[in-house]
């Protein structure tokens, strides 16, 4: 079985160009009234030999990377906005959204890296999002096993303490009751 081999970095002829020109370039590039064909004139008046194909992928390139700089940044503002509003929010919960959020981003843009991912590797990421969602089902079945204890200890506690006082008993199990229910219900969400 023969390897192909899988390119992870670009480089083109733009991409070899000094930096000054470059710079100059992304900023005729930003004014839509140039076209490729003028700037690749515009290059070779300046003594690079650079094809409008060239500086049109380049272009392309460029796009998609501000676009994932800017969609990152929207995320983190939206995530950040989302702890200042609800200090009690779950951290490792908000970021696993963020990541599952940015996987099927990924998954619905990328058939031709899904058909190279090696199978193990898709398998493990799998998994491991597997993992992430039954470990917060147990940490969840944990915490409230341990509210359940420490209410009915609490209980148990006070009931001794004021044993000579029924009418105070009833009202103090019917008040144990109700927070028990607010608490491990909440916790539910």
């Amino acid at each position: 079985m023969s390897k192909e081999r899988r390119r992870t970095r670009v480089s083109s002829t733009v991409d070899k160009l000094p930096d000054e020109v470059k710079t100059e370039l992304d900023l005729k590039l930003a004014d839509t009234a140039n076209t490729y064909a003028e700037l690749a004139e515009w290059l070779k008046a300046e003594g690079y030999d650079v094809s409008k194909s060239a500086i049109g992928r380049y272009a392309i390139r460029s796009t998609k990377a501000a676009q994932r700089v800017a969609e990152t940044i929207q995320r983190t503002q939206a995530i950040a906005q989302a702890v200042e509003a609800h200090p009690d929010l779950d951290y490792t919960k908000a970021a696993s959204m963020v990541l599952m959020d940015g996987l099927m981003q990924r998954v619905s843009t990328a058939e031709d890296d899904f058909a190279e991912m090696p199978l193990d590797k898709a398998g493990r990421l799998i998994a491991s999002l597997s993992r992430n969602a039954t470990y917060e089902k147990r940490v969840r079945q944990d915490m409230k096993k341990k509210a359940e204890l420490a209410f009915d200890q609490l209980e148990a506690e006070l009931m001794a303490a004021i044993k000579q006082h029924p009418e105070l008993a009833g009202e103090l199990h019917d008040v144990l009751a109700r927070a028990r229910e607010k608490v491990l219900t909440d916790g539910e969400d």
